[in-house]
């Protein structure tokens, strides 16, 4: 009795396991290889350029002579970033491109980031196409909209000034800005905003304490956007001033004969500020990306 008791306790034992499938978890490990190589092969496309760009302003003007160019620097030099930031207009087309971001930013921020809150909350008549006309207006390109808004800005007096250039800079990232708050909005959960409320929070402190700090990583994302687009348009500024010029609107204009070198210079200049700006918010967009996707 013992012994046969025995046997069927040990003889699950002597089965042999059974084979596990691995075929799943050597796919989603191919999938992720596939995906890092797809990042870093994106990411060399697109600092490739500025490579490029970075290499030739700093080299002497000998060196871009040479052919084959040399892609590691080997003649460095700040001769022709000096002689470019000596030229007429560059400087003040710099301190007006800083000042036109900067008010273009708080702008949006100061009137996307509310509106983007009242349509992620409040359910009222015509949002759906309302969010359909921002989308709309984007649409719009500015070389339509520019007689109008020279004539308008003619007879207001804010013709060739900074302030004409923000209020463009703002209607055109005001869309976006406020589609983009919206949708983290929406993902803020509602019962957070509410037991602050029941604390006695009023609803601006609970927007201000709750619903703010969650959304960071959000507004981050719009500023990113609207700094650099402010920064990159080059029409609107072309058109709406001629001695209060933002750089890249100077360097358009000042660079069609320019040496090969100076034109280098000026485009490492454009790509210096977006760089340093998305530099300082890029950690509220890894916050973004791990506390959202995961």
């Amino acid at each position: 009795m013992s012994h046969a008791t025995t046997n069927k306790a040990t003889a699950p034992a002597d089965r042999p396991a059974p084979e596990v499938d691995r075929r799943p978890l050597a796919k989603r490990r191919r999938n992720r290889i596939l995906l890092q190589v797809g990042c870093i092969l994106i990411t060399l496309f697109m600092a490739l350029p500025i490579y490029l760009i970075a290499l030739s302003a700093t080299s002497s003007r000998a060196a871009l002579q040479e052919f084959p160019l040399s892609f590691i620097p080997n003649n460095f030099s700040l001769e022709t970033m000096q002689t470019f930031l000596q030229s007429t207009g560059i400087l003040g087309g710099l301190i007006n491109s800083v000042q036109v971001g900067i008010f273009t930013l708080l702008l949006s921020l100061i009137i996307g980031v509310p509106a983007g809150y009242a349509v992620a909350r409040f359910a009222f008549p015509g949002r759906d196409p309302y969010q359909l006309f921002l989308l709309f207006t984007r649409a719009l390109p500015i070389v339509v909209l520019s007689v109008p808004l020279a004539q308008l800005f003619l007879q207001t007096g804010l013709y060739d000034s900074v302030l004409a250039v923000v209020l463009l800079h703002t209607a055109l990232a005001l869309p976006t800005t406020i589609l983009i708050t919206s949708s983290v909005f929406l993902g803020v959960p509602r019962d957070v905003e509410e037991a602050a409320r029941i604390f006695g929070c009023s609803p601006v402190q609970a927007f201000l304490k709750v619903v703010m700090p969650m959304a960071i990583p959000g507004i981050a994302a719009a500023s990113i956007f609207t700094f650099v687009m402010s920064w990159n348009e080059v029409l609107g500024a072309s058109i709406l001033t001629l001695n209060q010029r933002t750089l890249p609107a100077q360097v358009l204009s000042s660079l069609a004969e320019s040496p090969l070198a100076y034109r280098f210079a000026g485009g490492f200049l454009l790509v210096i500020p977006a760089l340093i700006f998305i530099f300082f918010m890029r950690r509220y967009l890894t916050n973004m990306w791990g506390s959202t996707i995961r």
